[in-house]
């Protein structure tokens, strides 16, 4: 079973519109057809984020946000991070490749191509939820 992880921009994402994320999130990952690796620190980044007020435009988001970090709580697979990484200029970006070193991920997906500017890290692709859906997703 692919490993992946995926980042706050992508979670955002399923969220608010029915496209790339919202497949990978609703049709793979509810379904266990891959395991999300994450780490108590990209956890508290995806409640930080989900929480801020400007979602609110967006209908029934927070009540979303809320089943969806639940389903994540409950499915995903904690890693506790044992290497520092200092590749990414947004040093907030780090703990993700620091996440993919340590659960030995196949895949990040993620939508911010101006940090993640490189294509891997070590073992793990680094995928847009486009290109992961088109090219990597399993049947």
């Amino acid at each position: 079973m692919q490993k992946i992880v995926i980042d706050t921009n992508v979670i955002v994402s399923s969220l608010i519109q029915r496209s790339y994320p919202y497949r990978i999130i609703y049709e793979l990952f509810v379904d266990d057809r891959f395991e999300l690796c994450v780490s108590e620190e990209l956890m508290r980044e995806y409640y930080e984020v989900l929480s801020r007020p400007k979602f609110s435009r967006f209908p029934d988001f927070f009540a979303k946000a809320e089943s969806l970090l639940a389903d994540l709580e409950a499915k995903a697979k904690k890693f506790v991070p044992s290497t520092k990484i200092d590749l990414i200029s947004d040093k907030d970006d780090n703990m993700i490749l620091e996440l993919a070193d340590e659960c030995k991920a196949d895949f990040i997906i993620t939508g911010n191509s101006n940090d993640f500017t490189f294509s891997a890290y070590k073992q793990t692709k680094i995928v847009s939820p486009k290109d992961y859906w088109e090219n990597h997703a399993p049947e």
